[in-house]
């Protein structure tokens, strides 16, 4: 890497960019029908992009309500991020999630959830989250990753369910 990406919001045309990252970052798994649905559907979304020419890198924070009155579209789920394989290990991941975390801010989000390894999200800010539950149960080696962070000085969500679109209500994705 040359020069340092630029990261920005992406616009819709860029779709079969930021599907062409996933089965190369994430080739045992498939997410682009989650990020189609996501980025296509009615679900409120930020997508920010890592850019040299092309896109490098990606990733989708989900708005969504909690359960109190005063919750509304105060929720946001992390995931999925991915970075080409050339551009990992380089702190793309960490720069798109930062940039996310400062937009996220920006529009009132209070809280922000995701499932994903504690080693890597902890660096962030985020902790074991207890109150707020994902859509489903987790097995118990997930226990410890799902995660949350307050952003700024905002309070947490009410305790509760997490309320995510339709496109999250998949149990596969809820499983190893």
């Amino acid at each position: 890497m040359n020069r340092k990406p630029a990261i920005r919001q992406t616009a819709k045309v860029e779709l079969p960019q930021i599907l062409a990252v996933y089965p190369l970052a994430f080739p045992d798994e498939e997410l682009r029908p989650l990020v189609s649905a996501l980025l296509e559907g009615e679900a409120k979304v930020l997508s920010v992009g890592a850019f040299d020419g092309d896109i490098v890198g990606h990733v989708l924070f989900t708005l969504f309500d909690g359960e109190g009155a005063d919750d509304k579209r105060a929720g946001a789920m992390l995931a999925p991020l991915a970075v080409l394989p050339e551009y990992q290990g380089q702190g793309m991941g960490s720069a798109l999630v930062k940039q996310g975390l400062l937009q996220l801010t920006s529009m009132g989000t209070r809280q922000v959830f995701v499932l994903g390894d504690p080693n890597y999200y902890g660096r962030f800010g985020f902790q074991a989250e207890q109150n707020v539950v994902p859509p489903y149960p987790l097995p118990e080696e997930w226990r410890g990753a799902w995660q949350s962070m307050v952003l700024s000085d905002a309070k947490p969500l009410t305790p509760g369910h997490c309320r995510l679109p339709d496109a999250w209500m998949e149990p596969a994705l809820w499983q190893p």
